[in-house]
């Protein structure tokens, strides 16, 4: 029969316990110590790279967004504040400022035509037109950041995934599942047909009706009764330029 442990034993098992819990407690603060002065050391290494590397963050998209990544990786976001050492030696904060007061504009601008769904793509582009004059080029990444600094604003401006393709949204309008699957058929051509929905999507009549009419009331869709097949066209902005819209007007 085993014996069970006397007072004495249990005693010096506890302390054991209480050794192992007082060992690992200062492994732990050691290595929250050592992780605390290597994150400095980064923060100062990243400082001096900054300094050197000043011109190509301001002026390069791809090596602006490489230096926001590793900005990430020890805890440092330059577009934290205006004011302060990033803002002082690289202008990054100015920079987004007037990025986001630009992409509110052209929003606003297009609202009308898009009903305040515009793709990523096409604002970048429109961005790069009205910025023709300026010394710095700009990418999604960007756009991006600049978006993100937006949210202050409220919930009107944020940017949804629609298969491979990127929308940024300026007002408050709530797209479920229908809306999202309608909008991403309609990438290929820009316009869809209640018929097209239907068979594409194995829907009832009603439920692509209901659909393309609520889009159609939130602004986000146009309608095109002018074609010879007596078909309605629910054209969408948002995935589709106005360019192409013109090009198959007469289709």
């Amino acid at each position: 029969m085993r014996r069970r442990p006397g007072i004495g034993g249990l005693q010096n098992a506890a302390a054991a316990r209480d050794q192992y819990r007082l060992l690992g407690e200062n492994v732990a603060k050691l290595r929250t110590d050592l992780m605390k002065e290597q994150l400095s050391t980064f923060r100062s290494q990243l400082e001096d790279f900054a300094r050197k590397h000043k011109n190509d963050i301001r002026k390069n998209p791809a090596f602006r967004s490489q230096f926001h990544e590793m900005c990430a990786n020890v805890g440092v976001d330059p577009l934290a504040s205006n004011k302060g050492f990033w803002a002082e030696l690289l202008g990054i904060g100015d920079f987004y400022y007037e990025l986001g007061v630009q992409i509110v504009d052209i929003c606003l601008a297009t609202r009308p035509l898009n009903g305040g769904l515009i793709s990523l793509e096409e604002l970048c582009k429109m961005l790069g037109q009205r910025r023709k004059g300026a010394r710095e080029a700009i990418s999604q990444d960007d756009c991006l950041r600049a978006i993100s600094k937006l949210k202050v604003l409220g919930n009107g401006f944020e940017v949804i995934s629609l298969g491979k393709k990127k929308l940024v949204r300026s007002v408050p309008t709530e797209l479920n599942k229908d809306h999202n699957e309608i909008l991403e058929l309609a990438q290929g051509q820009g316009f869809v047909t209640v018929d097209e929905v239907e068979r594409r999507l194995s829907w009832s009549s009603g439920r692509a009706t209901d659909a393309l009419e609520t889009l159609l009331e939130e602004g986000l869709a146009m309608i095109d009764d002018g074609h010879k097949d007596g078909r309605r066209r629910y054209w969408f902005p948002c995935v589709s330029s106005i360019s192409s819209y013109a090009a198959t007007d007469n289709i």
